[in-house]
C-alpha cells in the first residue's frame, strides 16, 4: 500500500524541468506577494520570510503536481485538506502570526480565522495549476 502511494507520487513528479522552474517562479513570487499583502494589511504573516520557500516551493508545488490533472473541484477538495494541515501547524508551532483583531477576525470571528485561511489558500492548487499550464503552453508550446 505505502509502496503504491510512493510510486504514484513519483510518477506525478516526472515532469519537464521547465515546468518545475515555472512552478517555482510563479509560486515563489505568489508567496512573497501574499506574505507582503498579509503583513501590509495586518492579517497574517510568516514568522520568517524564508518560509515562503518551505511552504510554497517544498510543500505546495509537490501537491500541485500530484493534483494537476484532477478537476477543479477535486483539486480544491484535496487542497483544502493540505492547507488545513499547513494552517493548523503554522499557528500551532507559531511559525505563522495572525495579527490580533485583523480584518478576517472582524468579519468572520476569531474562531473561524484558520478555517477561512485554509479555504482561501486551497484555491491555490486549482488556480495555480491552471495559471502554470497556460503559461507553460504559451511559453514552451511549439509554434505552428
Amino acid at each position: 500500500m505505502i509502496q503504491d502511494i510512493i510510486e504514484f507520487v513519483k510518477e506525478k513528479w516526472k515532469v519537464d524541468r521547465r515546468l518545475l522552474l515555472l512552478y517555482g517562479v510563479i509560486y515563489f513570487c505568489w508567496g512573497l506577494g501574499m506574505n507582503w499583502f498579509g503583513t501590509y494589511m495586518e492579517i497574517a504573516k510568516f514568522t520568517y520570510w524564508w518560509q515562503v520557500i518551505t511552504c510554497y516551493i517544498f510543500y505546495m508545488i509537490p501537491i500541485s503536481l500530484v493534483l494537476r490533472h484532477y478537476s477543479f473541484h477535486h483539486q480544491y477538495a484535496y487542497g483544502l485538506i493540505a492547507m488545513c494541515i499547513l494552517e493548523f501547524l503554522g499557528y500551532a508551532l507559531k511559525t505563522s502570526y495572525a495579527y490580533p483583531n485583523n480584518l478576517l477576525d472582524q468579519v468572520f470571528g476569531i474562531r473561524n480565522f484558520s478555517l477561512g485561511m485554509a479555504m482561501f489558500f486551497a484555491l491555490y492548487f486549482p488556480v495555480g495549476n491552471w495559471v502554470v499550464a497556460k503559461l507553460y503552453k504559451l511559453i514552451y508550446a511549439p509554434k505552428a
